[in-house]
C-alpha cells in the first residue's frame, strides 16, 4: 500500500469513493438526485480541493459543506440520519484501505469521522 502524497492520489481516492457512493443503495439515490451527471466532474474537483486543503494544508477549498447538507436534508424532509453518515464513513474507510496506508490515510479517516459527526449535528440542530 502506498501513502497519500499528491493531488493525484487524492483524486484517485475521491473518484473511487464517489463511484461507490453513486452505486450505494441508500446513498446513491440521494447523491444522484442532487448532483446531475454533468455536475459530477466539478463536484469531484471541489472535493479534491477539500481533501487537498485538509491533508496538505493547501488553501484551495472554497465552500460551505454545512449549508449544503442542511439544504439537502430540508429537500429530503429531514430525512438524513446517522445511518447515512455511517454508510458514508464505512465507504470512505473501505476506499482508503483499498488504496492507501500511512499517516495521511489515517488523518483522512480521523478528519472524515470528525466531519461526519459535525455535519450530522449541524443538520440536526438546523431542524429546530
Amino acid at each position: 500500500m502506498k501513502e497519500i502524497k499528491s493531488r493525484e492520489d487524492i483524486e484517485l481516492l475521491v473518484d473511487r469513493f464517489y463511484g461507490k457512493i453513486r452505486q450505494h443503495e441508500t446513498l446513491g439515490p440521494i447523491f444522484n438526485s442532487h448532483i446531475t451527471e454533468d455536475q459530477w466532474p466539478e463536484h469531484l474537483a471541489k472535493l479534491g480541493d477539500f481533501w487537498e486543503t485538509n491533508l496538505f494544508g493547501v488553501s484551495k477549498f472554497k465552500g460551505n459543506p454545512v449549508q449544503k447538507h442542511i439544504k439537502v436534508d430540508r429537500q429530503l424532509n429531514s430525512g438524513i440520519t446517522q445511518v447515512h453518515f455511517g454508510n458514508w464513513l464505512q465507504l470512505w474507510f473501505e476506499t482508503i484501505d483499498e488504496h492507501f496506508a500511512g499517516e495521511k490515510a489515517d488523518r483522512a479517516k480521523r478528519s472524515a469521522r470528525k466531519m461526519a459527526t459535525g455535519q450530522f449535528l449541524a443538520v440536526w440542530h438546523s431542524r429546530s
